[in-house]
């Protein structure tokens, strides 16, 4: 099956959000590290419920796991490119790979310094 592409704005838009959900999709039924990171972002709403946080910690909350989210779904997709290209262990696929983990890395801490600004003095 060859790919035709839609030069119909909103056919080709309707068409652009069908393959997000489906990669989505994909992440959160096959990618463990999309697994724990999406039930984490649950328990954190739900968190953000119980805990009745502001109208400001909710941003802060979603952009924080929606940034970690998004960082690891560019880090799958750079891994799995590189292991498409060239699958046996090369050093410069893993030095390629290792940075990509490390911007998830980045991301995740910064998720946690977030948390811990939103829940610590709900504790204190």
């Amino acid at each position: 099956m060859e790919f035709q592409k839609d030069n119909s704005f909103f056919t080709g838009r309707l068409k652009s959000i069908g393959f997000a959900f489906r990669g989505a999709i994909k992440l959160i039924t096959t990618e463990h590290s999309v697994m724990v990171q999406s039930s984490l972002a649950v328990i954190m709403i739900i968190a953000g419920f119980v805990f009745h946080i502001s109208r400001e910690e909710w941003m802060m909350q979603i952009l924080a796991f929606g940034l970690v989210l998004g960082i690891e779904s560019m880090n799958t997709a750079v891994e799995k490119i590189a292991d498409f290209i060239h699958p046996e262990f090369h050093d410069r696929i893993g030095f390629i790979k290792d940075i990509a983990a490390g911007a998830v890395m980045f991301a995740a801490l910064a998720a946690v310094a977030v948390g811990l600004l939103i829940y610590v003095p709900k504790f204190l």
